[in-house]
């Protein structure tokens, strides 16, 4: 099994000779990142199936709902822009940790808040913090992954989405129905808590990015990034996925149950069989975007995706099994064609300047993520009888960026 070396702190032998401190499995490092991934992701996707029922308990409009899908996002966003400016200055190991017990406490104020406006506030601290891990855990994929195993390995920590769908999504649905919805959090929080123990314990000091680090003004960060043709690119690519994932994804529950006839206990075999669909798929999409070509496997995949997704934002009342067909569909369609894009932007930039760009990049995700959400709670209209209005336009718009996807990704290079 491959170890991770190459970028950790290096020290003196004694007779010249520069060795690392520390070595850890390829294997390890990946299943960690995957945990907190999957804890952080959990924590954002967790809204998105508790929407009828936070509509029905704090007698919420879409509209309202949208916003606290996308006050999560918007927040994370700002934190990412804020984080560019010196996230490359430190060792990779102790800004996820400083990150991820941040996102902890956001966490638990989510599980404890009495009400919508300080849910409201909860989601915006528990963005702030959980918006940059993402960012970070693949600059770390691209720190310690060589380039032609990076797809591979961007689709077993991506698979973390999956499983959050497989197990995560069901069991705070569970605790949800069974208790209320605050028990989901209460959950996470403990977990989360378990695994920044586990982590603390295991990872390594990363700080090879630090090794031909050019001492910068932080604004001139900044400036490098929009200045750089192919990281432009790259970041149009980020918001175009975006756009064409977001506008559907979190008004995927509310329509089901109210236009579909899904009972909100229903909803957890859609995120089961989706998730448990999307761990296999994810991964095989890295292992073919190595051998194939990135750009190859992501075009295929969103052609792919479109079906699913008109699909699915023109579902009328049907059996149950054929709902769940398309629904599973659509998250091997999402998960898919988002393995290669990410591997492709993560190396679109160098060593240097990578943990800036992914906060960049991040932040650039969750001002998307929430417009994406704000604009579909505009459109998204629900009638006095129940069902939800305008669905089908979502799909439309969602359709139209993933083309401009296919366009914009043929134009991005692999720097390293």
């Amino acid at each position: 099994m491959s170890t991770v070396n190459e970028h950790l702190p290096l020290q003196h032998n004694g007779e010249n000779a520069i060795v690392p401190k520390k070595v850890i499995r390829e294997g390890w490092l990946l299943f960690i990142l995957a945990a907190i991934q999957f804890t952080h992701i959990m924590d954002f996707v967790i809204m998105m199936p508790l929407g009828p029922q936070l509509m029905r308990v704090f007698s919420i409009s879409p509209k309202e709902f949208g916003f606290l899908v996308s006050a999560y996002t918007f927040s994370a966003a700002v934190s990412g822009f804020i984080s560019t400016l010196f996230i490359d200055k430190f060792d990779r190991k102790n800004a996820l940790l400083g990150l991820y017990l941040g996102f902890i406490i956001g966490t638990f104020c989510c599980a404890i808040a009495p009400n919508y406006g300080l849910l409201l506030l909860a989601r915006i601290l528990a963005g702030a913090f959980g918006g940059v891990i993402g960012a970070l855990v693949f600059a770390i994929i691209g720190d310690a992954i060589p380039e032609n195993r990076r797809g591979a390995a961007t689709g077993k920590v991506m698979a973390a989405f999956s499983v959050a769908s497989i197990a995560g999504i069901p069991v705070g649905l569970y605790l949800a129905s069974r208790l209320n919805w605050h028990a989901p959090f209460f959950l996470l929080t403990g977990l989360s808590v378990l695994v920044l123990i586990i982590a603390f314990l295991v990872l390594p000091a990363m700080r090879g990015h630090l090794t031909n680090a050019v001492k910068t003004k932080p604004l001139a960060v900044v400036g490098e990034i929009l200045q750089n043709k192919n990281l432009l690119w790259a970041l149009s690519l980020m918001v175009m996925l975006t756009l064409a994932g977001f506008t559907v994804v979190p008004f995927i529950s509310p329509y089901l149950v109210s236009n579909v006839g899904f009972a909100e206990g229903d909803l957890a075999y859609m995120y089961m069989f989706g998730g448990l669909a999307s761990v296999i798929t994810s991964q095989i999409a890295g292992r073919l975007a190595d051998k194939f070509g990135k750009q190859r496997v992501f075009i295929y995949m969103a052609i792919f995706s479109i079906i699913p997704i008109l699909l699915l934002t023109n579902l009328q009342p049907a059996p149950h099994f054929l709902v769940l067909l398309v629904t599973t569909t659509f998250f091997i369609g999402f998960g898919a064609r988002f393995v290669p894009a990410v591997t492709l932007i993560t190396s679109s930039v160098a060593p240097k300047l990578r943990g800036s760009f992914m906060s960049f990049n991040s932040s650039i995700q969750q001002l998307a993520s929430g417009a994406s959400a704000f604009l579909s709670g505009l459109i998204i209209q629900k009638t006095t009888a129940g069902p939800l209005l305008h669905f089908n336009t979502i799909g439309i718009i969602a359709s139209v960026a993933t083309l401009l996807c296919i366009f914009i990704i043929r134009q991005l290079k692999v720097v390293s």
